[in-house]
């Protein structure tokens, strides 16, 4: 085991005080569990994001997403 610092604000060290006290366990027993249980959150493809905000140069109502990949590909490669 390594022994490390963190910083808590107020609120964060209340919480993990309650939850120590709580469950009858050392607050750096929930700190490494917690650690261990982290996952980061999926990175969202900004490329996809920043296609949302053009607007369309057809005529067309419907959302891309419902326009059949045939429809979509007419016209590519002629």
């Amino acid at each position: 085991m390594h022994k490390t610092s963190v910083y808590l604000d107020e609120e964060q060290a209340d919480r993990l005080a309650r939850l120590s006290r709580a469950e009858g366990r050392p607050q750096a027993e929930i700190v490494r569990e917690a650690i261990a249980a982290y996952r980061p959150r999926p990175k969202r493809d900004r490329n996809f994001a920043l296609a949302g905000n053009f607007e369309r140069i057809d005529a067309d109502f419907r959302p891309i997403s419902e326009i059949p990949e045939d429809e979509l590909m007419r016209g590519f490669g002629e």
